[in-house]
């Protein structure tokens, strides 16, 4: 098992920018690829960037590339997607999740965390 904890939602101002961060615990953290993905109200969940379990390989989605950048830390257990640049339609629930290879879609993570929301004022 792997438990996941977002952190670092929040309000923010159109042009603003915050960190997401994501904890994790259980198994070893350095073997799974990460992802996040986000959730806003009224629509489906959609896929927004994943890391390999090095770090050496990443995948954006086109709609967030050039503002946000995931990276890891695996001495720390932790994912973080920077947000640049954040637009009213970035508002959403954002959440993390785990799996075993690098992945780019929405459905097929192993593992999910709670989300933390993101709120962008225009």
């Amino acid at each position: 098992q792997v438990q996941l904890v977002e952190s670092g939602g929040g309000l923010v101002q159109a042009g603003g920018s915050l960190r997401l961060s994501c904890t994790a615990s259980g198994r070893t953290f350095s073997s799974y690829a990460m992802g996040w993905c986000r959730q806003a109200p009224g629509k489906e969940r959609e896929f927004i960037a994943s890391i390999s379990s090095s770090g050496g390989s990443t995948y954006a989605t086109d709609s967030v590339k050039g503002r946000f950048t995931i990276s890891r830390d695996n001495a720390k257990n932790t994912v973080y997607l920077q947000m640049n640049s954040l637009k009213p339609e970035d508002t959403a629930v954002y959440y993390c999740a785990a799996r075993p290879t690098l992945f780019r879609f929405n459905n097929g993570w192993d593992y999910w965390g709670q989300g933390t929301q993101v709120t962008v004022s225009s």
